[in-house]
């Protein structure tokens, strides 16, 4: 079964939300459909956006489980942004939350360490 993913996160301020997920990401938006509106292509048919809907910011939250964990949160803490909550499960998941400026939760997940 082939699957498309648009995962979105209401924001309540665009210029800083974008910067934010700039920092987070490590790219810029992919394509911006319209002026309150930024998407990011974050694996094949995989998009994560932001949108502005003030009322409802802050309430998201999504999990992107990467390969090569170690090296997706190094990259992001070289970009200035620490996970805000580092956990590894009792079957060695790992797991790190961000928080953007309005509180939205994003988090990585890894498989564990062979």
């Amino acid at each position: 079964m082939a699957l498309d993913l648009f995962a979105g996160i209401s924001v309540s301020d665009y210029a800083a939300a974008v910067a934010w997920y700039e920092q987070l990401l490590g790219a810029p938006p992919s394509f911006l459909p319209n002026d309150i509106e930024a998407v990011w292509e974050v694996g094949e048919h995989q998009f994560l956006y932001i949108e502005v809907v003030p009322e409802h910011a802050g309430h998201a939250q999504h999990t992107l489980f990467v390969e090569d964990f170690e090296d997706v949160i190094q990259a992001i803490a070289e970009r200035g942004i620490e996970p805000a909550v580092r956990e590894t499960y009792e079957n060695g998941v790992r797991h790190v939350t961000f928080y953007d400026p309005d509180g939205n939760e994003v988090s990585y997940g890894g498989a564990p360490v062979e």
